[in-house]
């Protein structure tokens, strides 16, 4: 094979992977752990095999003699890594333990490889000027197997001696600073000059020697102090690795300086280098600020972005834009063309995904960050299309190349410059557009008959605990109003004015600035996010002096824009109940299916892996009923997750909608403070516990007001089965909720939630669905029947009609079991409060249909009715 067809070949690998990096961002709220599967595609697979593919390129080159085995070494050890690689994220994905556990060791098994490989290379080449620098490549592939471990551990049950925060920030550590960051130091040295086409001068070469030292002691002080669990010297192993990376980019700065970037490939570099450096220095910042290990590990979850696509995702495809054109190879003249194909739109590229970056790390609306994130992620992804390119320009050779039609053309700077700033205004435009409310839009104008004074009245104002502070502002009239507003809640709030004006959405620590406009009369303020204002989350604007009773202008309705119903506004103020539409005696259409209620015995695996993802969606809840529910993975109740006791669940919680969520899961015990916390839309977290006690568990969201966002969707099942669980023949699981209905196609009405007044009881999320679509049970089998009360208000008492009951499991104790002492107890109904679970088993004795009900009668005609369909 030719040495073109041979780099050609092995670097297809990298392609691939950068290609199931998009399709993992396509499709990622259809993928579990889809956070944790786009980062690891990323590092893991496109970043880590073009590591192993091009330090062994710059090995050869500087040590002047090939590697032990060659091109044979080389393909055996990508291959071991890929199919380890390709492994762990299968384990991960499936939540199979062991399956990730050998995944990893065939990753690690191929750093050895390499490090070893490496390290035998260079003791036996001649001595050379640029040698020393494969001593980087050496330690970052031993660094590697410790990462390895490290993420192997992380993926498992809580058995280390460590908890998850320490093992994440020493995996973190470890493979982004180490083998990314040591490898990447060890190349620019070399390969930042030649890309400036500079002379590598000798103090870059001396600042290379002396870099590595001081490099690895501040990992090492870094992995130390994350096992050790003393906080304090994480900040100092950063302060030394941030030593080391200075003494290496303040030469490439001079260098820079002396040759200015003039190519896609060096300012890409460039970029990734400063985002390198920027993004470890914030690390530091982060660990001195703060000194809990689940604080600091959630803060660096917002240095992700700037890790993986502002360093890794832009240094990779620097580095092959620059060096496939020499691999291609083909003449200079194909090379030039090859090259030429390479730095398309170079300017434009570069500021539009930098540009993207930053502007995605600003407190910006949800929506704003989806299409930017978007935009940045097609101009990195359009690199795969112009090597595709550069690959055809170079199989044709010049002459064909030269003669299939015009060249790409060199624009000129300024105007790429002002094209991709367009684009960037653009994507903000529209993610804005989508929603003008989260952005603030809806400014007040002063009423022109009233005499303005010409002053400002400037209130700060904050949100936390559900309330406004202060919730009454005292305006002198005609004074114009301007509130500081900070949200320093954990839940996203807002603020809208009844004249017009609002904030837009606030997460937690962001900060808006509220022109009000010019006061003529009494205002109510409140928060629109549903149902925060319900739970008291107002505030008043009071005129002073004496002009203000005759100056008063009438006020603008509650459902002027950015008004109540901005947002996720009340429902019921929009329009009419859809309870007036609900007919409990309605049968579902023709080609209605009902939720399978069927139950599968837990499986043999002792770690459950879960990916949650949160989303708003118009479902329908009853025949010619819909509203706009809060759910997890697309369904209400949430999926019914099954083990047993001892089990390990991790579960990886994503925000999709456009407000804060949380989850909490009863069926585990440990402090709330961080798993239940609330996330913003696009976050997410990871929810890890071990189900110690039997029985059938609810869990839900416990975001503020809980009553609101159980009522609309947000809760599902953990069945945790008890040891001596007794084999049945059908299993079928239940789960009553109340619906508080508000307009047809929006969210639950709060003010009924309060007054515990529904609408509608179901069983599954949809009325009366197994009346109309019976469960199927046969004469003579047993079937077992868990029950959970969702609540989020009432009782439930299921009874099933024409069936006794000889065994009933409720609260994780048996009340009755096999008929009792005597074999011939029974039981009628299954008594649950809300949050309360258990099951129930019976034998049908003959042939027929058996309703079954909530023996709470206004409840059942109100759409909690099934069947049993038995034959």
């Amino acid at each position: 094979m030719t040495r073109r067809g041979w780099y050609l070949a092995i670097n297809s690998l990298v392609l691939l992977w950068v290609v199931a990096t998009a399709l993992a961002v396509l499709f990622h709220r259809f993928l579990p752990v889809p956070t944790w599967l786009m980062v690891h595609l990323t590092v893991l697979g496109a970043a880590t095999t073009a590591i192993l593919i091009w330090s062994q390129h710059f090995a050869d080159t500087l040590l002047r003699r090939p590697a032990r085995g060659g091109r044979v070494a080389l393909a055996v050890r990508l291959g071991i890594h890929t199919l380890g690689a390709a492994t762990v994220i299968g384990g991960m994905m499936t939540g199979v333990w062991p399956v990730t556990i050998a995944g990893g060791a065939l990753v690690a098994l191929a750093a050895v490889l390499h490090s070893v490989s490496l390290f035998v290379q260079g003791r036996g080449a001649l001595p050379s000027r640029f040698g020393h620098l494969v001593r980087y490549y050496v330690a970052a592939g031993l660094v590697l197997v410790v990462g390895v471990a490290a993420g192997v551990l992380l993926a498992g049950p809580d058995a280390s001696p460590w908890s998850r925060e320490q093992l994440h920030l020493a995996h973190i550590a470890l493979n982004v600073l180490g083998w990314v960051g040591l490898t990447v130091v060890g190349t620019v040295i070399l390969l930042w000059p030649t890309i400036l086409h500079a002379r590598i001068q000798p103090q870059a070469e001396r600042a290379a020697s002396f870099a590595l030292a001081p490099l690895l002691f501040g990992l090492a002080l870094i992995v130390v102090a994350c096992l050790s669990g003393y906080v304090p010297l994480v900040a100092m192993g950063v302060l030394v690795y941030l030593a080391g990376l200075s003494l290496v980019l303040i030469e490439a700065v001079k260098q820079a300086i002396d040759s200015p970037p003039r190519t896609y490939a060096a300012y890409s570099m460039a970029a990734a280098l400063l985002w390198f450096f920027g993004s470890v220095l914030a690390f530091g910042v982060l660990v001195i600020a703060t000194r809990d290990w689940s604080a600091l590990d959630s803060a660096v979850d917002a240095l992700i972005i700037p890790f993986v696509a502002g360093f890794i995702a832009q240094i990779v495809i620097a580095a092959l834009s620059h060096l496939v054109p020499v691999v291609l190879g083909g003449g200079p003249a194909v090379s030039r063309l090859t090259a030429r194909e390479l730095d398309r739109g170079s300017v434009f590229r570069v500021i539009v995904i930098n540009g993207g970056m930053l502007l995605y790390l600003f407190p910006l609306p949800g929506l704003v960050k989806i299409v930017l994130s978007f935009v940045v992620f097609a101009v990195l992804l359009s690199f795969v299309v112009f090597a595709l390119r550069a690959v055809r320009i170079a199989r044709r050779g010049v002459a064909e190349a030269t003669d299939a039609g015009p060249q790409p053309q060199i624009r000129s700077r300024s105007g790429m410059v002002v094209t991709a700033a367009g684009a960037l205004v653009l994507a903000v435009v529209v993610g804005v557009a989508i929603d003008p409310t989260a952005a603030g839009i809806g400014a007040a104008r002063p009423d022109a008959s009233v005499q303005e004074t010409g002053h400002t009245t400037t209130v700060q104002m904050t949100m936390k605990d559900m309330r406004f502070s202060p919730d009454v502002v005292e305006v002198p009239a005609g004074d114009r109003l301007v509130i500081e507003l900070s949200n320093l809640d954990a839940d996203v709030h807002d603020l809208a004015v009844e004249n017009g004006v609002a904030s837009g959405r606030l997460a937690k620590g962001q900060h808006e600035t509220v022109d009000v406009g010019i006061i003529t009369t009494d205002l109510e303020g409140w928060c629109s996010i549903a149902p925060h204002r319900q739970m008291g989350m107002v505030f008043s604007i009071v005129v002073t002096g004496a002009s203000a009773s005759s100056s008063a202008t009438p006020s603008a309705s509650p459902d002027a824009e950015g008004g109540e119903h901005s947002g996720h506004g009340m429902s019921h103020g929009s329009g009419a109940s859809a309870a007036a539409d609900f007919d409990p005696m309605k049968v579902a259409p023709d080609g209605f299916e009902a939720r399978d209620a069927s139950l599968p015995a837990a499986s043999a695996e002792t770690v459950h892996r879960v990916a949650l993802t949160v989303t708003e969606e118009e479902v329908e809840v009853a025949p010619g009923v819909t509203q706009l529910l809060w759910l997890y993975n697309g369904q209400a109740p949430g999926p019914t997750l099954r083990g047993r006791v001892g089990d390990r669940f991790i579960v990886t919680l994503s925000n999709d909608s456009e407000m804060g969520h949380s989850i909490d899961f009863h069926a585990g015990a440990l402090a709330p403070d961080e798993p239940m916390r609330t996330i913003g839309p696009g976050e997410s977290l990871e929810y890890a516990f071990t189900a110690t006690r039997s029985g059938a568990w609810l869990y839900h969201c416990s975001t503020m007001p809980m009553s609101v966002h159980i009522a609309n969707g947000m809760f599902g099942a953990v069945i945790i089965d008890p040891p001596d669980l007794a084999p049945v023949d059908r299993e079928y699981v239940m789960v009553q909720s109340e619906f508080y209905l508000g307009a047809q196609g929006e969210i639950a009405d709060a003010e009924k939630v309060l007054a515990k007044q529904p609408d509608m009881v179901a069983f599954n999320g949809y009325a009366n669905q197994y009346r109309d679509r019976p469960l199927e049970a046969r004469v003579g089998e047993r079937v077992r029947v868990w029950v959970v009360d969702a609540g989020p208000n009432l009782f439930t008492s299921f009874h099933v009609v024409g069936g006794q009951f000889d065994t009933v499991f409720a609260e994780s104790d048996y009340r009755l079991r096999d008929g009792g002492s005597t074999g011939t107890g029974g039981s009628q109904t299954l008594a649950l409060g809300a949050a309360q679970g258990g099951f129930v088993e019976l034998t049908f004795p003959e042939a027929g249909t058996y309703p079954f009900v909530t023996h709470i009668m206004a409840d059942a005609e109100h759409g909690a009715t099934g069947a049993f369909r038995v034959k």
